[in-house]
């Protein structure tokens, strides 16, 4: 009989219990027991439902208190070294301080996970990193899971994988020189594992789908050889690409399923099947782990239908990846329409679409039929509904020429304009938009959605705390100012409320990183802005001060990449639909007396493609994307752009492509190692390298924020140097926030003065 199972569950709890729980203990609001209480209860909850709906096996080993790399690092006892943690005593404290830092250490890097929105935290690796064992967290879940009587399919990520998604740090020349100490480690956990009674171990090998070179291809064969000799049966699991140019490895490894992402690449299993080893099984992924529509039953039954035909039981119908990246139970949405609401399938629905598919492919189909019809229903529904389509945004769209994505004149023209427009001292420094989103900013908001709160009310509670934002910044001596965005939500969410084509959840939270979690918002029809957004908020701030004021948006790409986006057309479609609502609000601000606009594009190195070859089509539509959104104003408005926490260097000439006069980036997690690409390729424009990392508590020290500004001295022009932050503020307090603006500050102006110095001193001789 063909079994059900999923690659994980959010881990959070479906009212974000998890992130209340992590952030009072952290604040010393509640104690450690009482932090993993709540871990215990989610575990236990979310196995209820994975059983309760007809899954085979629920996953054990899908939770983790901030981060699974991070989890996983802590179960071989191989953090870095330079915490001088010991592994087996490993105190949950001691891990959050790896994940966010404090006075004394700098938390690890974080990036993102392969093409997601999810972060992790970047192993760092040297010759001297042991896998000598560490905490036992995890066989404590499965003992959970085994008490309460739940058949267990552990997961874990793959030694490969593992190594591969690390940085080399000092004394290494490869990662892969670690795999001989790694090894013995999965193999001791693998066998305890065994010993335990775990039958089946999902072990995650998400880079079989990137472009590997022969070096990483030639590990796996004699690396799950090594494995496989005393361990419980082993389920290779990929995902996020296709994967069929791995075929001849696939079928040589020594596993005993393998998992296939067939909502990213359907095509593969044609291919896949056609030389399909005996006895081994074929976990399907069928049912979208990344987004949110209504699965078409119908339509994956009858994909699946061959399939079937050739393995019976061998085919396993399962969540394309992991459900971290969608929200736990659209049941908890109260306020959707009924017609979006019938389109949608969070993770608890996404489990009952999976049984569905088993029971119809094991002769229940009677059983199911309803559930079926219903689903036919809602895909009719959403094809046909006269909210999805507007023929003048399709109309205007199609009406776009070449020169309205292109600035009137280049840089090197547009920036002494800038420049003599602004007057900003060397070294100008700024912040990336919002400032710390106090108790009171968020109660104010939510009394004000919910009508407790009178639109007057609310104006000059917004407008009191721009008020204090300006007045701070210009008493901390901030050259360029931003008014905080207290009325926001979320980057994306707040614009999305105000765009027609957008839908907005009210518990659909995701986790983004840690205890940060984001309500993404989705895309169900045609994207138009019906009137100005932002620009009387940025008026009123820039009425409160002299000194330059930026207008604040999110780009068009991260406003594509961090919604759920409707798959009934290319994603280019929506994205140039979202530039041009942003190209009007632009407009609206540079008549508004704004100089200054940043067009936040976070995640435009996450739209990437895993695959190389399909790299140009992507960059291609998003460049433009950025530019037609950007490109309509004068040479003396100063467009910036901010990007953080992923790797650019391989795609400078895009980004460069993109012509934003200032691009301020996250350099600080990484010791400006992300910066070194920049100057290889002589980035052209202004720069601004984070100097400090806001995701941590800790205040750093002026003397660490000059090293870093030397060292980016050393490839940034000192007439093309910003400084800044890492990123927005929003989740820090006020003290830190100040304390640390002011070293900022401090240490621009100790820069400033040595440069100066250096200059008379060179006049002079």
């Amino acid at each position: 009989m063909t079994s059900a199972h999923i690659l994980g569950f959010p881990r959070i709890g479906a009212h974000r219990e998890l992130k209340f729980a992590q952030e009072a203990y952290w604040h010393g609001e509640v104690t450690e027991s009482t932090l993993r209480d709540t871990g215990s209860d989610l575990r236990a909850r979310h196995w209820a439902l994975q059983q309760q709906a007809g899954l085979d096996y629920v996953s054990v080993g899908d939770f983790a208190w901030y981060d699974q790399v991070l989890t996983t690092l802590a179960l071989f006892g191989a953090l870095p070294a330079r915490f001088g943690f010991s592994g087996a005593d490993l105190s949950l404290a001691d891990y959050f301080v790896a994940a966010r830092g404090n006075a004394q250490h700098h938390a690890m890097e974080m990036t993102k996970w392969f093409d997601t929105n999810y972060h992790y935290l970047v192993p760092e690796w040297t010759a001297e990193t042991r896998f000598d064992g560490g905490v036992d967290w995890l066989f404590d879940e499965l003992a959970e899971a085994q008490a309460l009587g739940h058949a267990a399919k552990v997961t874990l990520i793959g030694p490969l994988s593992l190594l591969y998604l690390g940085k080399v740090k000092n004394g290494l020349a490869h990662p892969l020189d670690l795999l001989h100490k790694l090894l013995p480690a999965y193999q001791k956990v693998l066998a305890r594992l065994q010993q335990a009674g775990v039958e089946w171990l999902q072990i995650d090998e998400p880079i079989l789908a990137l472009d590997l070179d022969a070096q990483w291809l030639k590990a796996f064969l004699p690396a799950y050889t090594a494995l496989a000799t005393s361990a419980p049966k082993l389920l290779l699991a990929t995902y996020f690409e296709a994967v069929q140019d791995r075929a001849a490895l696939l079928h040589s490894l020594p596993v005993a399923a393998v998992h296939l992402d067939l909502v990213r690449a359907p095509q593969q299993l044609e291919c896949l099947l056609a030389n399909w080893p005996q006895e081994r099984i074929l976990s399907a992924g069928v049912i979208d782990g990344r987004n949110i529509w209504r699965a078409d039953l119908s339509a994956l039954l009858a994909q699946l239908q061959g399939a079937h035909q050739q393995l019976g039981a061998r085919l396993w119908i399962a969540s394309s990846c992991s459900l971290l990246h969608v929200p736990v139970d659209l049941a908890n949405e109260t306020a959707l329409d009924q017609e979006s609401k019938n389109w949608l399938a969070f993770a608890s629905q996404k489990l009952a679409e999976i049984v569905a598919l088993k029971q119809a492919l094991n002769g229940n189909g009677a059983a199911v039929a309803e559930q079926f019809k219903a689903a036919d229903l809602a895909v009719q529904s959403r094809r046909n509904s006269s909210r999805i389509h507007n023929p003048a945004v399709k109309k205007r769209l199609a009406s776009i020429a070449e020169q309205d994505a292109q600035r009137h004149s280049v840089f090197a023209e547009r920036i002494l304009k800038q420049q003599q427009r602004f007057q900003l001292p060397l070294f100008p420094t700024t912040s990336i938009g919002s400032f710390p989103q106090t108790k009171a900013i968020r109660q104010a908001r939510a009394a004000y959605k919910r009508g407790q709160f009178g639109h007057l009310a609310y104006l000059d509670a917004m407008r009191a705390e721009i008020r204090l934002v300006v007045e701070r910044q210009e008493q901390l001596g901030i050259d360029v100012l931003v008014h905080g965005e207290p009325e926001r939500n979320d980057m994306v969410e707040y614009f999305g409320e105000q765009l027609w084509g957008y839908g907005f959840t009210l518990n659909g939270w995701v986790q983004s990183y840690g205890s940060r979690c984001v309500k993404p918002p989705f895309i169900y029809g045609d994207v138009y802005r019906p009137e100005a957004m932002t620009v009387a908020w940025s008026q009123y701030a820039q009425s409160l001060t002299d000194k330059p004021m930026k207008g604040m948006l999110t780009g068009p790409v991260t406003m594509l990449q961090w919604a759920f986006v409707r798959d009934d057309q290319p994603r280019a479609t929506t994205a140039l639909q979202i530039a041009l609502a942003l190209r009007d609000e632009v407009a609206d601000l540079e008549k508004a007396g704004i100089g200054m606009i940043q067009i936040d594009e976070p995640a435009f190195r996450e739209g990437l493609p895993l695959k190389r070859k399909d790299w140009a089509s992507y960059l291609d539509w998003a460049v433009r994307a950025f530019k037609l959104s950007s490109a309509g104003v004068n040479d003396d408005t100063q467009i910036h752009t901010h990007m953080c926490y992923a790797e650019f260097n391989d795609i400078l000439p895009w980004i460069a492509a993109m012509d934003a006069d200032v691009i301020t980036i996250e350099t600080s997690r990484s010791d400006m190692e992300l910066l070194d690409g920049f100057g290889d390729f002589a980035y052209p424009n202004d720069i601004g390298p984070g100097v400090y990392d806001i995701h941590s508590p800790r205040v750093p020290r002026v003397s660490e924020m000059q090293r870093l500004l030397q060292k980016a001295r050393s490839v940034i022009p000192d007439k093309r140097l910003w400084v800044n932050p890492d990123c927005g503020l929003k989740t820090r307090d006020w003290p830190e926030t100040a304390a640390a603006l002011e070293n900022m500050v401090r240490a621009a102006k100790l820069l400033r003065a040595a440069v100066a110095e250096e200059r008379e001193h060179i006049d002079c001789c």
